[in-house]
C-alpha cells in the first residue's frame, strides 16, 4: 500500500506526457499477471488440501515476491551523473499543496470516483472465494483458481481497452470518459448478475460471470488511469507528484477498506439474517450501487487527450459544458 502510491508518482514525473498513460497501463497489467499465474499456480499446488500445505505454498509465494521486488527496484532513482546546476524555487509546504490540488474542482471531483470505484472493485475481493465455497460448495484449490479466471479478464479489459483508447482517444477526446462510465456501468451489472447467483446457484455459471465482472473492472480501470495521468500533469509538472499522491492514497485507503466492508458487511448480514446466500448477495448488490454512483461521477469528468512533450501546456483537464 506504501510503495503503490509512491511508484505512481514516480511514473507520473519520469515519464514524457504523452507515455504516462501507457506506463501506467503497462505497470498494472503487470500487477494483474502476477496476480493470475500465482492464483492459478498455487490453486493447483493447494489439491488436496490441507493445512500444513497452505502454509508451505503461502510461505513459498511470499519468497518469491521479495525477490522479485527486490529485482525490481535495483537502481530505480540513481542520482543523476552531474547535478542539476538551475536554482530551484523554494517547496510549497505539504499543506498548502494539498490545498492548492484541492481548489482545483475537477482534481477533487476524480478523488472522490477513485475512491468510490475502488471501494466497490475491492469489496468483493475477501468474500468472493469464500462465497463460491459456501454457496457453490467448491474446493479451497478451486476457489483459489477462480482468481486467476476473475483476473484474467480484467488483464483481458485491459488490454482490449489499451489497444481502442489508444485508436479511438485521437479522433475521439472523450473515449477515455466513455470507457470508464460503460466499465463501471457493466461491473454494476455483473455484481447484479452475483446477486442473482447468491439465490440460485445451482444453475448459475459462476465462472463466466466472475469473468465478466473482471472484464468489466478491467475496462474501467485502465480508462481511470489514463485519466489519472492526464489529469495529474495537466497543472504542470510541480503539482503531479501532489496530485498522484492524492489519488494514490484515495485508492489505496479504498482498497483496504474495501476487504474489511466487505468480510464485515457479510458477516454482520449473515448474523441478522442467519442465511449465508443471502448475506453474500446483499453485500453484492451494494457492490453494485457504488459502481453506479461512481459512473455518474466519471461521467462529469472531461479529459482531453495527451499530447506530445513538445507541447505540454495543451494537455488540460476542464469541466464539462453542462457545468
Amino acid at each position: 500500500g506504501a510503495s503503490g502510491t509512491s511508484l505512481l508518482a514516480l511514473l507520473a514525473t519520469r515519464t514524457a506526457p504523452e507515455r504516462r498513460a501507457a506506463a501506467a497501463t503497462i505497470t498494472w497489467m503487470m500487477m494483474i499477471a502476477g496476480i493470475v499465474v500465482t492464483s492459478i499456480v498455487t490453486g493447483f499446488l493447494l489439491e488436496p488440501y490441507s493445512h500444513p500445505r497452505l502454509i508451505a505454498v503461502t510461505a513459498a509465494t511470499g519468497a518469491v515476491a521479495f525477490i522479485i521486488a527486490c529485482l525490481a527496484v535495483r537502481g530505480v532513482e540513481r542520482k543523476p551523473a552531474l547535478p542539476d546546476p538551475a536554482p530551484r524555487p523554494a517547496a510549497a509546504s505539504f499543506r498548502d499543496s494539498l490545498a492548492d490540488v484541492w481548489q482545483d474542482r475537477q482534481a477533487r471531483l476524480f478523488t472522490v470516483f477513485v475512491f468510490l470505484s475502488m471501494l466497490a472493485y475491492s469489496t468483493q475481493d475477501l468474500i468472493l472465494e469464500p462465497f463460491a465455497g459456501l454457496v457453490f460448495g467448491w474446493t479451497p484449490g478451486e476457489t483459489t483458481r477462480l482468481a486467476g479466471v476473475q483476473h484474467g479478464g480484467v488483464f483481458l479489459g485491459m488490454v482490449l481497452t489499451g489497444v481502442a483508447g489508444s485508436l479511438l482517444s485521437k479522433r475521439y477526446p472523450g473515449a477515455l470518459r466513455a470507457f470508464t462510465v460503460g466499465g463501471c456501468i457493466a461491473s454494476a451489472l455483473a455484481l447484479a448478475c452475483l446477486t442473482f447467483a447468491a439465490a440460485h446457484p445451482e444453475i448459475w455459471p459462476l465462472r463466466a460471470n466472475v469473468f465478466a465482472l473482471g472484464f468489466a473492472n478491467g475496462v474501467f480501470a485502465v480508462a481511470a488511469i489514463g485519466s489519472m495521468m492526464a489529469l495529474a500533469g495537466a497543472a504542470g509538472p510541480e503539482r503531479t507528484g501532489m496530485r498522484m499522491g492524492l489519488w494514490g492514497a484515495a485508492q489505496a485507503i479504498a482498497f483496504g477498506l474495501g476487504g474489511l466492508v466487505g468480510t464485515a458487511s457479510v458477516d454482520i448480514a449473515r448474523w441478522l439474517s442467519g442465511q449465508i446466500a443471502f448475506s453474500y448477495g446483499l453485500v453484492f448488490a451494494a457492490e453494485a450501487f457504488v459502481f453506479l454512483i461512481a459512473a455518474a461521477l466519471a461521467a462529469r469528468i472531461a479529459v482531453t487527450r495527451i499530447e506530445p512533450a513538445s507541447r505540454p501546456t495543451e494537455t488540460i483537464a476542464h469541466a464539462t459544458p453542462a457545468e
